[in-house]
């Protein structure tokens, strides 16, 4: 068995196509904006997805198009480094992490494992959540915070062990998916271990995923994308 770690940055022009393609690269953009016109672009090494102004309800990810290419059974782990602008509002929200197919509702993907931001960022802790179509566990605090300073996110699919008394045999990995962040020090800490993120009853693809999203008000919000890095197991 051989590791493959998949290292992704933005430098250079990049502007996702509505499409994931062989010519445009794997990721791609989702928008369900009508009147306004969200934006999401490569600018200065980052990958910058910024809100309109317009008073609608609006949804712009960043993801691989739906093609599930990531098996849940040969993940390590995802990490983002990710920030998220200072314009929050209490109806805005950010989502990212592993996922299967996008949906505008969060709660409505089938299966994930998200970290997530709800509400003004400067003082709305960080949650984490899972859920594989029967263990569902939502918006679990995570006692930090994310806005305007770039942190390392890692949500980890082999390292956690999910004992059972006998005669059930422990099992790990997806049995027990860990999440950890960067501190305000810049340390990465494990967050929500008293939850367990029981992610067992699914065994089929994921996709990296990023999602913002607002309901009607004017802001603006944005998160700024500097690197997903996802390793896997690979038979050989």
């Amino acid at each position: 068995m051989d590791v493959v770690v998949h290292d992704f940055f933005f430098p250079g022009k990049c502007v996702p196509a509505p499409t994931a393609s062989v010519v445009d690269g794997p990721w791609s953009k989702a928008d369900t904006s009508t009147g306004g016109a969200p934006t999401l672009a490569a600018v200065g090494g980052l990958m910058v997805g910024t809100l309109a102004a317009d008073e609608e309800a609006e949804n712009l990810a960043l993801y691989f198009g739906d093609v599930l290419g990531f098996d849940i059974d040969d993940l390590i782990r995802a990490e983002f480094w990710i920030k998220a602008s200072a314009s929050f509002a209490a109806t805005d929200s950010l989502a990212f992490g592993m996922a299967s197919a996008r949906n505008d509702a969060i709660d409505s993907i089938a299966a994930h494992a998200l970290f997530r931001l709800l509400g003004d960022a400067s003082t709305n802790p960080i949650t984490c959540e899972t859920d594989d179509g029967t263990n569902d566990n939502d918006d679990k605090a995570a006692g930090q915070v994310l806005v305007a300073t770039l942190k390392r996110f890692v949500i980890d699919f082999a390292g956690g062990v999910l004992t059972k008394g006998p005669p059930s045999l422990s099992v790990g990995g997806k049995g027990n998916v860990l999440f950890s962040m960067d501190d305000p020090r810049g340390n990465l800490v494990p967050v929500c271990r008293g939850t367990l993120f029981d992610m067992s009853n699914y065994s089929a693809g994921l996709q990296p995923f990023i999602q913002i999203q607002k309901t009607s008000a004017t802001t603006t919000p944005s998160f700024s994308l500097r690197r997903v890095r996802i390793t896997e197991k690979f038979p050989v």
